[in-house]
This record gives structure tokens, C-alpha cells and sequence, in this order.
């Protein structure tokens, strides 16, 4: 039977991933990283998420970023910038949410977990076309992990063969939202914003983009409709 590890943040693009992969193997595995970020709440929006989903496992890894710094999402000090449009986002170049080699870190981890599963397949949320900004995001960072992979791990070593999979790499927000809609995708636990709330603050960058999707498919997120059905706003 084949599998695959998921690295869920519980943001909109990893759900996307997460029914993506159940779509493509038997067995789906998901890990979700508490690593001291501001917009922690995002974890139990995970758990929720994979509990729908129904997942053969789901882990919670803990590992404090926060103790590095160096990024807005894990360090109180540093504000989380506003945004007004989506080009005003991407000529920052790389931005103060940037956390220090992040998915290297998480990639490394998921894999350590998926060797224990017999698991070579990794899929995660990567995307390069709304928003490039971040360098451990892009095609060449995530295929030089691959090869990592190959070369540093027992199963590498007798002779398996690790796939890293970014089936959103090359898709605009909204293509990802249709394409979830698609796998029958549910984001009504998906959160998005970096300042850490439940409701969108709608003005830092992961809002921007997440509204700039749902508009261009035409549909209302489903984070808002659920929060409309509970009163919260």
C-alpha cells in the first residue's frame, strides 16, 4: 500500500495538500510543527482538520523556533507588516516572516517520521507563484531536500527513493482553492492570518492572498461563513 506524510499547518494551502494526497495514496499521515509561532492557533485548527479528513495518524511535533528569532511569526517584537495588495507583497523581496530555514527544519523532521512509517513520499503547501518571497519554498530548495534525503537516510541508503511532492508549486491562490474544492476539500478550519486569530485581520499578507483566492473563485471562504454561523462575526 502506498503512503505519504503530510506536513499540515493547517493553513489553507497544507489542507489543500492533505486531501490532494488522499486522493493519490492509501495510507495519509499528517505532522503539524507548535514551533513558537504567533498564530499558534493554528494547531488545533490541524488537529480538526485531520480529524475531518480522517488521516491514519497525526502528529503534533513540538520545536521552539521562537528560541532563534529572527522572524515576525516567532518573535513578539518583530510587528507582522500590512499588506493592500498582492504586488505590494511580492516587491518586498523576502519578508520579515521569514522564519530561519523553516522547512528544511520541518522536511528533516517529516522525514525522520515518515522513515519510522516505511513512508517516502513528504507533501507539504510550497508555493512559488502568488507569493515567491519565501527561498525555502521554491522548486530548487525543495529537490535539493530530495536529494538530501536520498543521500542521509537508511532507506536512501539501501536503495529506496524519497519523493518531496508540491502539487501546488505552480498555482495561483485561487487554482489552489479550486483544486481543494475539487478533492472536496473542507476550509472551514483553515487559518490563514499571521497575527493569531481566529477571524482574519484581513490586512497582513496571508490574508491578502487568501482573500485575493476566494475572490477569483468566486466564492465565499469558508472560514468566514462558518464564523458568521457561530455569532464571532
Amino acid at each position: 500500500m502506498s503512503s505519504c506524510v503530510v506536513i499540515l499547518s493547517g493553513g489553507l494551502d497544507s489542507t489543500t495538500v492533505l486531501y490532494w494526497a488522499k486522493k493519490h495514496f492509501d495510507d495519509v499521515y499528517a505532522i503539524t510543527f507548535f514551533y513558537g509561532q504567533r498564530h499558534n492557533i493554528e494547531v488545533e485548527m490541524a488537529k480538526k482538520i485531520a480529524e475531518n479528513a480522517r488521516v491514519k495518524e497525526h502528529k503534533i511535533f513540538e520545536i521552539d523556533l521562537s528560541k532563534i528569532g529572527g522572524s515576525a511569526l516567532t518573535d513578539e517584537s518583530i510587528d507582522v507588516p500590512e499588506a493592500h495588495s498582492v504586488e505590494e507583497i511580492k516587491d518586498r523581496g523576502i519578508p520579515v516572516t521569514y522564519v530561519p530555514f523553516r522547512n528544511g527544519i520541518f522536511i528533516s523532521i517529516a522525514a525522520a517520521y515518515a522513515e519510522t512509517k516505511g513512508c517516502t513520499d513528504i507533501a507539504g503547501g510550497w508555493n512559488a507563484v502568488d507569493y515567491s518571497g519565501y527561498p525555502d519554498c521554491r522548486p530548487e530548495f525543495l529537490k535539493s531536500m530530495e536529494e538530501t534525503l536520498n543521500r542521509g537516510t537508511k532507506i536512501g541508503a539501501e536503495g529506496g527513493r524519497w519523493h518531496i511532492h508540491a502539487p501546488l508549486i505552480s498555482l495561483t491562490k485561487g487554482e489552489i482553492i479550486k483544486l481543494g474544492l475539487s478533492l472536496g476539500a473542507d476550509y472551514s478550519y483553515s487559518v490563514s492570518c499571521y497575527r493569531g486569530g481566529e477571524i482574519p485581520c484581513g490586512k497582513c499578507d496571508s490574508c491578502v492572498l487568501r482573500a485575493k483566492g476566494w475572490e477569483e473563485v468566486g466564492e465565499e471562504d469558508h472560514l468566514i461563513k462558518r464564523l458568521k454561523r457561530e455569532g464571532k462575526i
